[in-house]
């Protein structure tokens, strides 16, 4: 059956202010750009930019802010019809710092934002039985009424077909404590066939203190497969029946690692839609990763698809 989005990402947004003066530190800092960012929001940039069709699902507030990042979503020609206006609450807001090439002092403003109130009547109102895939994201499920609602999109996912991606997205600074996070996530990974996420996110997710057993832990829970992401080390596919597919990374000279993770995301789920195999949709993740890791920003720097084709036809193909 045709459908009419390729995806439905569902979680947090926010205006990212990054330093423009890159290399100093955060508190001489004097001028900062003004973007788009959240993990969802992110990867609905960065599927469209490669030739899918993306729709959103977050909250913004009735201010300035949340006009900002509808009228960038539109330009880009991510379906806005079900991002929800949530009166008394605010747009959330992200500070950067940008030090090359491992230090990023990151401040999350997030008390009373909108895009936690996302509640289950929300997503009955989104096309969820419209979508290939849904997009869901770990901080979506560190507060109420958001959690619920994550979860109800999952489960109501799994019902009609539509396949569940859930990025781990672990931000420590959302969650009182890392175990909440981890029993959170294991609960919902029963209703998730693909979990995404770094060293620090699997073994967060699950409460484990290396990164393999942590992969082992989490595959017990999903329904195909766990994406590690190594960095610099490519990155790895471990599926439900034992097997590994693992891609290797792309040589770049980083200038801001924030975002590139999204950007993994974004070229894994175009390979993936695309029906692509397990290596070759990791292979053209990483590729998009490492241009974001190149760039200053995150949504309004996801590459398009003949920038990340020729990034990996440059240095080995797939």
């Amino acid at each position: 059956m045709a459908r009419s989005y390729d995806l439905l990402c569902m979680g947090r947004s926010s205006i990212d202010l990054y330093s423009n003066d890159i290399g100093a530190p955060f508190e001489t800092i004097t001028n900062f750009a003004a973007l788009v960012g959240g993990c969802p929001t992110n990867i609905s940039v960065g599927t469209r930019r490669l030739g899918l069709k993306s729709t959103l699902l977050t909250g913004v507030g009735a201010d300035p802010v949340g006009q900002f990042i509808l009228h960038f979503l539109r330009g880009e020609g991510v379906d806005t019809t079900f991002t929800v206006t949530k009166p008394g609450h605010i747009t959330s807001a992200v500070l950067l710092g940008i030090e090359p090439p491992d230090k990023f002092p990151l401040v999350y403003y997030r008390d009373n934002c909108a895009d936690i109130e996302l509640t289950i009547d929300d997503v009955l109102a989104s096309p969820i039985p419209e979508a290939r895939l849904l997009l869901i994201s770990g901080t979506g499920l560190s507060k109420e009424p958001s959690r619920s609602a994550t979860q109800y999109a999952a489960e109501w996912a799994s019902d009609v077909g539509t396949e569940v991606v859930l990025d781990l997205d672990y931000r420590p600074t959302q969650w009182h404590d890392a175990r909440a996070y981890g029993i959170t996530t294991r609960a919902t990974l029963p209703m998730v066939d693909i979990a995404i996420g770094t060293e620090d996110e699997v073994k967060a997710a699950a409460g484990a203190e290396t990164g393999e057993a942590a992969v082992e832990r989490l595959l017990q829970g999903v329904r195909k497969a766990v994406v590690y992401k190594r960095g610099g080390d490519g990155s790895s596919v471990y599926t439900k029946d034992g097997a590994v597919y693992h891609a290797s990374a792309f040589k770049i000279k980083v200038l801001n690692t924030l975002g590139a993770g999204d950007a993994f995301a974004s070229g894994f789920i175009y390979g993936h839609l695309n029906g692509w195999d397990w290596h070759k949709a990791a292979r053209m993740g990483n590729a998009t990763g490492a241009i974001v890791v190149t760039r200053q920003g995150c949504a309004n720097d996801m590459p398009i698809l003949d920038e990340a084709l020729a990034l990996v036809e440059s240095q080995g193909g797939f």
